[in-house]
Parts: structure tokens; sequence; C-alpha cells
């Protein structure tokens, strides 16, 4: 049989026993029967509800209305316009069914939980768990706040008892700096800290971060992202796919591949630290560097980037490839820098230690070099060395190479100066040495001309007009002009007395074929593959 009994306009006071509250039971009773006698069959009602044997119960501080329901031996009550409290908690709502045995609540209508002075949640339905302290809130709108930030969503389930808030339909997070988007969220309101899930959206003022699950410290202001992950500002981008980002100091690690694009460069590494105030860099790990305005690209094991200086570092298997028309230049080095002058957009790179060059029409070593962009001019230092596939060698003190149009146009060679051209046709080698010498190129990186200024020696070979070998030229002469074709001396001409001889081929002996310090050293020649570490 089912019983009821109405009560409206409820005070507190005179309902302690219906409602199952502390008190004197007697005393409570006595109050119950005072209001209600005058219903029929209210002795058999009220022997069927049972006081509080808990003080988990949760409690009914005022309604506007009070029906008592027992249906099948279960107790339970609904309440109209009421306030209950729990465990320091106040929960309102228009209407609210509470079982008494199982301690649940359902609410309808104008939805409010308040937790203290920090939290309150707002919405259209609610189904509260005393035991457990479970509260599932839902509606068109349903609004988590506390002091600073608002969540907005449609389901919110927040654990009371452990402060944990939580939403599994698309949610909206707003404090006085962010704007934050997912599809699933967990907010810990003690800790402060918040976890995202899928299609996560920051959105600062000062930057827009994207990324597939995020944890966010909202008191260190340290994100902690993971899953294909992109940070956008005024000055560019970072892309990845794990590490944490400040949100205060703009600061980002990234620990897997990971590249930053902006107007002047991008670089990527397999881990990354930016920046994002400065767009400063520093990467580890198969890290590439490339400046967008003349196609230059740095690659190595470690590398920094300083946007505002302009200026890039790379170690650890370095190398720097230029694109230029349609060949590139590469630059092998233990370290490379890299100086970008942003009024005229050109760029200088300087290598240091071990260094190796290659291009397709030649191929060098030495200690240290610099290229400017602007002017298209290699210098090399510490006992250079340079070959071309048109079987020159040269060698000096140190060498500047003068590029035209990606082309060798003239090599200045300052001291112990010497040029080996392979002879290939009597199959032995010309040469030249001096103190400065002036090495002109034609189109194809031929050897055209070598002036030599200072202590000028020359031992090449002569042939006649059918290409026989009629001997070998030795001339010493402190300055000298000598004419090449195919790699071999068409003429010379001296400005002084010169001092030589031709030696025909059947008396030239083995030690005056060679001037001395010559060294053919073609098989120190860098290869493409190992100028970019590909083989070792």
């Amino acid at each position: 049989m089912n019983k009821k009994i109405y009560i409206t306009n409820c005070n507190p006071l005179k309902l302690l026993c219906v409602f199952g509250i502390k008190g004197n039971l007697s005393f409570a009773v006595f109050f119950v029967i005072m209001i209600v006698s005058s219903f029929p069959g209210v002795q058999q009602v009220l022997a069927q509800v049972k006081p509080a044997q808990s003080e988990d119960l949760v409690e009914i501080l005022k309604s506007d209305e009070l029906e008592l329901i027992n249906e099948n031996g279960i107790d339970s009550r609904r309440v109209t316009n009421g306030v209950f409290r729990h465990k320091g908690a106040l929960l309102y709502s228009n209407l609210a069914i509470q079982n008494i045995s199982t301690n649940v609540i359902e609410a309808f209508g104008n939805v409010k939980i308040v937790q203290g002075d920090t939290v309150t949640v707002t919405g259209d339905t609610l189904y509260y768990y005393g035991n457990t302290r479970l509260a599932i809130v839902s509606g068109r709108k349903t609004v988590l706040k506390d002091r600073k930030r608002t969540l907005t969503t449609q389901k919110i389930e927040y654990n009371m008892a452990q402060g944990i808030a939580s939403y599994k339909v698309p949610g909206r997070t707003v404090d006085e700096e962010n704007i934050l988007t997912s599809t699933e969220g967990f907010y810990n309101t003690a800790t402060k800290e918040f976890t995202y899930y899928k299609n996560v959206k920051l959105v600062n003022k000062k930057y827009t971060l994207t990324t597939d699950t995020l944890l966010y410290h909202s008191l260190t202001k340290w994100s902690y992202f993971n899953g294909d992950t992109k940070i956008t500002n005024k000055d560019g981008t970072v892309k990845g796919t794990k590490g944490r980002y400040n949100t205060e100091s703009a600061e980002s690690a990234f620990q897997n591949r990971t590249t930053v694009d902006n107007e002047t460069y991008t670089l990527t590494a397999d881990s990354l630290e930016v920046d994002g105030k400065s767009n400063n860099g520093k990467g580890k790990g198969n890290v590439v560097i490339v400046a967008k305005k003349d196609k230059t690209i740095l690659n190595g094991d470690e590398g920094y980037y300083w946007k505002t200086a302009g200026y890039s570092k790379i170690f650890g298997h370095a190398y720097v490839r230029n694109v230029v028309a349609e060949d590139t230049l590469y630059i092998r080095a233990d370290t490379l820098y890299s100086y970008e002058n942003s009024r005229d957009s050109t760029r200088k790179l300087i290598g240091n230690k071990n260094v190796f060059i290659y291009k397709s029409d030649f191929q060098g070593k030495c200690d240290s070099i610099s290229y400017n962009t602007a002017d298209s001019v290699i210098r090399f230092f510490q006992k250079p060395i340079l070959w071309s596939e048109q079987h020159y060698q040269m060698e000096a003190d140190s060498i500047t190479a003068f590029l035209v149009n990606n082309q060798i146009n003239r090599m200045l060679l300052k001291g112990k100066s010497f040029v080996i051209t392979e002879d290939t046709l009597v199959k032995q080698f010309n040469q030249v040495k001096g103190r400065t010498i002036n090495a002109y190129f034609q189109t194809g990186n031929k050897l055209k001309q070598v002036l030599v200024d200072g202590n000028g020696e020359s031992a090449y070979y002569a042939v006649d007009d059918k290409e026989k070998n009629i001997g070998l030229n030795r001339v010493e002469c402190g300055r000298m002009n000598l004419l090449f074709e195919d790699n071999r001396v068409q003429g010379i001409s001296f400005i002084g007395k010169p001092d030589g001889r031709l030696i025909p081929p059947s008396k030239i002996k083995l030690t005056e074929r060679q001037l001395e310090g010559f060294n053919w050293r073609i098989t120190e020649k860098p290869t493409r593959e190992k100028t970019i570490w590909a083989e070792l």
C-alpha cells in the first residue's frame, strides 16, 4: 500500500523527526503528531518513517512543500523549492526526490550546488549520491565556477569528496587570460589542475594552442601536452607531439620531433626548447635550421637560434646546404655559425675546425671557412686545399674563391701557393708555385689563367701542334703569367728575367718532374656523402 503525507511551508525545527535528523526522538515525534494529527491514518504512516541511522544522510534545511512517500516499503521525500545541506555543501532545486534508504537525490529545475565559498555548480538536473558525494549535473547550460574560472558544458560529474569535476561532452573553460575548449575534461578544484582530452584548444591574447591531450597547472602556469600539438603566436608557430608550455613566460619544451616556423626560419629537432617571448630556440637530435630568405639549411646534432640577432650555431655532425641556382654548396665543420643581415637579406656562414666543402664543380678542405652570400665570396683558412672536377688542385696558407653566377670566377691564393693541373695527354702534372697566385676560370670551372707574384716557379709539359710531348719546361721568375687550355699551358710570359730550361722527354729525371713541395692529394678530396656525414 502507498502512503503519503503532504506538509507545506516547512520549518525545519518542526520536522526533525520526519527528516530523521538530530534531537530527542520523543520530542520530535510529539511535534510531528501535533502538526499532522488532522490527517487520517497518520499514526500508521509515521510508524514507517525511520529516523536517520547515519550522519551522512542529506538533510533538508527548508522547502515550500514536502511530501513524504512510502512505496513498497521504500521511504522517500518530494521537496518543492528546497534547500539541502550535506558535508558543508548546499543543494538547491525547484523539485527534488530524496530516497531515504539509498541517500540519493534527484533534483530538477534551477539546480545549484554551493561548496564553501569557492565552487558553485548550476544546471537543470541533478543526481546526487550522498554516500559517495558524487553530483551529476546536466542541462542545456551546465556551469561550474570557482573564484578565477568558469566551466560551461552540458553535463558535469562532480566528486565533491575529492573535489574533482569532469565532463565527457564538449566544454569551455574561461579565466582572465585563457579560453579553453575540449571534448572531455577533468578539473581538480583542490590542486587547480586541469586535464583535457580530444580537440583541445587554448586561446590566449598572445597565442593559441591546440592539442589532443593537455594537463594544465593553473598555479604554476605550466601546460603539459601529448599528441599532435600546435602553438601559434604573432611571431610564428611551434608544432610537436609531446612537451610542456608555460602560459605566463611563453617558454616551451618538446620531447619528440618538433618544428618552430616563423617568417625567417624553421628549426626542427628531436627535442626542442623555445622562448616564446624572444622566439629563441635550442634543439637537440637531428637538428635542421632552414633560413627561408636565401635557402640556407643547417644540419647537426645540436643547434641554437637567436631570432633578434639573426644568429645560429650548430655542432655535432654539422653541415650546411646553400642552394644557389640549380646547384648546392655543402660545408661541413665541427661547429657552424650563421649570421643574418636583415637589412639586405644576406647571410654569412662560418665553419670552424675540420672543414669540408663540396660543390658539383669543386671540393676542398681546411681548418676554417667563411662564406658571404652577399658577394658570393668564400674564404678558406689554415692550409686549405681545393680540387676541381677539371683535374686541378690548389693549396696555400689561405684561399679566397670569388663566385659569379654560382661558378668560380677567380681564386686568390696567399702564402706558399701551389697549383697543380693533371695533364691527361702526357699523364703528368703541370705545376705552378709562388708567394701569391691569382687563378682565373672560364665557364665550366676550367682553369684559364694563372698570375704568379713573388718567387714564381713552374714545371709544365710542352707539346707541339700535333700534341706530341716535346719536353718539360722548368722556369723560375719573380712574376709570371700562364695561359691554360684543357689544363695545359698554352702560353707563358714573364715580368723580369726568367731562369728556365726545356728538358727533352728522354732526359727528364724523376726528381725534375716535380717542384719542391709537390703533393697530389686527390684521395683526400671530399665526396658529397662524406661532407654530409653519410660516409665516415
